[in-house]
């Protein structure tokens, strides 16, 4: 009789996979695992607390949409507002310079434009570059960036530079292919963030470069199955960025409100994207667009963001209302009510 070999999965039995879900429920009640918290009280809330370990978020929006400055604002948050968790950030800069990111910290915590920073109209004067004021810090409640001004503190420009030069972050400016970024994640999980949170930034999908003879949408779905594995290794979280397509600037969808929300069908490559993320956030400027009020629900437009959930394995989907400060490359949370289950 034939014998066949046979070189089976590894699996477990539901038991044993029963502990390990209890266990995790433990440590969430006892606080010993706790997500990464960001300014966004709302998004906190709806997110089971913030960045979680082992999990997707993908960040989308139209160019201009804000998607950049709003990683760049998680960037920095998940190392400020959690000074107890042993963090570093792997940050694939594709759509960036990594030197232009860092420009954009220094502007929201001065409260300067980077034109401004950058002399574009007028020189920054010595004395602008030797000090600011007021001073910014972060309030305690994690509500946002408040300002206090004691009429003593005075910090240089370098000095504010120095201390965002000690952030465990690290950029990768030149465009990868998914292996190489694959090989890059697995180096920083086995050296400098062994028994660390490792958060691995990517702007943007759409710059993950392939064969010339790949399509687009088999680098997107491999790059998907590379995050997919990554997450389950250690302690890892996964933030990208990818890109709206054209279909919400046609015309019939900006005379019909109903129509106005962003779908899945409006992202690029949408069902490698939705099938490797876990949560999937929409950065939407409706003013940018022409729209006199947003949606059927009618919401205001004048210097406003939107920030559509569409896909949240752990909790609510809804739509969160933010004050629109980007030339400081900040966004401000409303305190109103959230919008729901939008529809």
């Amino acid at each position: 009789m034939e014998q066949h070999l046979y070189k089976p999965l590894p699996f477990k039995h539901i038991s044993e996979v029963t502990e390990e879900a209890l266990e995790y429920i433990d440590m969430r009640r006892k606080h010993e695992i706790e997500p990464l918290r960001t300014r966004w009280k709302k998004f906190n809330r709806l997110c089971n607390g913030g960045i979680e370990q082992g999990c997707i978020y993908t960040i989308v929006g139209a160019s201009g949409s804000g998607k950049s400055s709003f990683a760049n604002m998680l960037e920095t948050d998940l190392i400020s507002l959690n000074p107890n968790k042993n963090v570093i950030v792997l940050s694939f800069s594709f759509e960036m310079l990594s030197s232009r990111q860092v420009g954009r910290k220094i502007s929201s915590s001065m409260r300067k434009t980077t034109a401004e920073l950058y002399s574009s109209e007028f020189d920054l004067r010595d004395e602008e570059f030797k000090k600011y004021e007021p001073l910014w810090f972060l309030a305690e409640n994690v509500g946002g960036l408040k300002s206090a001004n004691d009429g003593k503190a005075f910090q240089k420009i370098q000095e504010e530079a120095q201390q965002i030069a000690k952030f465990p972050i690290y950029y990768v400016d030149s465009a990868a292919t998914v292996d190489q970024i694959k090989d890059t994640i697995q180096y920083f999980q086995d050296t400098l963030a062994k028994d660390k949170w490792l958060v691995v930034m990517l702007d943007h999908t759409l710059l993950v470069r392939g064969r010339s003879d790949e399509s687009a949408l088999n680098i997107i779905r491999d790059l998907q199955n590379c995050f997919i594995n990554a997450k389950k290794v250690g302690c890892t979280s996964i933030i990208q960025l990818s890109q709206m397509n054209r279909n919400i600037e046609s015309p019939d969808r900006i005379n019909n409100p109903t129509c106005h929300y962003p779908m899945r069908s409006d992202i690029s490559s949408a069902d490698a994207i939705f099938q490797g993320s876990d949560v999937v956030l929409v950065i939407a400027r409706p003013e940018t667009l022409g729209f006199a009020v947003y949606g059927p629900h009618r919401l205001p437009v004048q210097n406003k963001i939107y920030l559509h959930i569409l896909k949240n394995r752990e909790g609510q989907l809804a739509i969160l209302d933010f004050e629109n400060d980007l030339a400081h490359n900040n966004i401000i949370e409303i305190e109103r009510g959230m919008e729901l289950n939008p529809t």
